[in-house]
């Protein structure tokens, strides 16, 4: 998987400023694990989830403290519904196995839609490509690196 962290590499290299991709010691199955060992909120966390829809799959980016309404995201993307994607699915769309997906990087972009209330945080954390890995960014460049549109996909 060390190919999937250098396409994020390149991704991350179109920003005016550096970002270095962070290789965790410890497994970080979920965003509550993963913000306890960065030290941040566990909103800050950016969860890259792939769903699958008529159009194929799309990305959500998604707050780790929300969970995503698929009513809202389907119709944010003008679809009747989404689904979850298999862990098959998300490779092949992603280049990135489940647990470490980024939100760039992929071998093709993916429609993309980002929470909104990511946008309450300075800094995010987001995955880097593979499983332990994630790189720290900023809402703003988020949208910028993903061509992402906000939206208000957190569930009620």
């Amino acid at each position: 998987m060390q190919e999937a962290v250098r396409r994020v590499e390149t991704a991350l290299s179109v920003l005016a400023r550096e970002i270095k991709i962070v290789t965790l010691t410890e497994d970080v199955p979920t965003a509550a694990a993963a913000a306890a060992l960065v030290g941040c909120p566990v909103g800050a966390v950016a969860n890259s989830l792939v769903f699958t829809g008529e159009q194929g799959p799309v990305l959500i980016v998604s707050s780790g403290a929300n969970r995503v309404d698929l009513r809202k995201a389907a119709a944010e993307l003008g679809v009747p519904k989404l689904k979850r994607a298999d862990p098959e699915v998300v490779l092949a769309a992603t280049g990135q196995p489940v647990g470490g997906v980024a939100p760039i990087g992929h071998p093709a972009p993916l429609p993309t839609l980002i929470d909104a209330s990511l946008a309450g945080y300075p800094e995010l954390w987001a995955g880097g490509g593979a499983r332990h890995t994630l790189f720290a960014t900023t809402f703003t460049e988020l949208v910028q690196l993903t061509g992402g549109t906000p939206a208000d996909v957190r569930q009620q």
